[in-house]
């Protein structure tokens, strides 16, 4: 993880560096809703590299517009790491994003289970043709918690590849 910061600044952070390399940004998420495009779109200038986003709530979304294969969402399920993978660069292509998150898991309160809790969370970062994916397993505070530390831990994500 890369820092400290809140959302405000990591969300900054990430339009310098996106600006700086002139790569273009897109996200496909679900469990945070659009908050990462909402972060993203709230710094000045974002307009230069954000392509747009996808809220991809429902497996039909996740197969039929951001490509995930349906025999992925049957075997694996919603919230795996094959899912936000396949995701991450699905969007990447739909939108031409050299640059892209994705975000699939379970918020809260209800909809866990006992291998995928409540915080049970799978992120993945795309950067120029490679995907990175990570497993977050947040303690339950609640789901506007869980979300604001999703979109943290992918903002910080996303900053650390552009970074290496």
């Amino acid at each position: 993880m890369c820092c400290n910061k809140d959302i405000d600044a990591l969300a900054a952070e990430l339009v310098a560096l996106l600006q700086k390399n002139d790569i273009a940004f897109a996200t496909a998420e679900s469990c945070t809703g659009g908050a990462i495009s909402a972060a993203v779109t709230s710094v000045p200038g974002c307009s230069s590299v954000m392509r747009g986003g996808v809220v991809a709530y429902h497996n039909d979304i996740k197969s039929g517009v951001l490509g995930v294969r349906k025999e992925t969402l049957d075997t694996a399920g919603a919230v795996s790491e094959e899912t936000v993978v396949q995701m991450a660069a699905g969007v990447a292509a739909l939108m031409n994003a050299g640059c892209a998150v994705a975000t699939s898991g379970i918020a809260g309160p209800g909809g866990g289970s006992a291998e995928k809790p409540v915080g049970t969370v799978w992120t993945a970062v795309f950067l120029r043709g490679k995907v990175t994916s990570r497993l977050l397993r947040l303690q339950d505070k609640g789901r506007a918690e869980n979300i604001r530390n999703t979109v943290k831990a992918v903002l910080e994500m996303a900053i650390d590849e552009m970074e290496r």
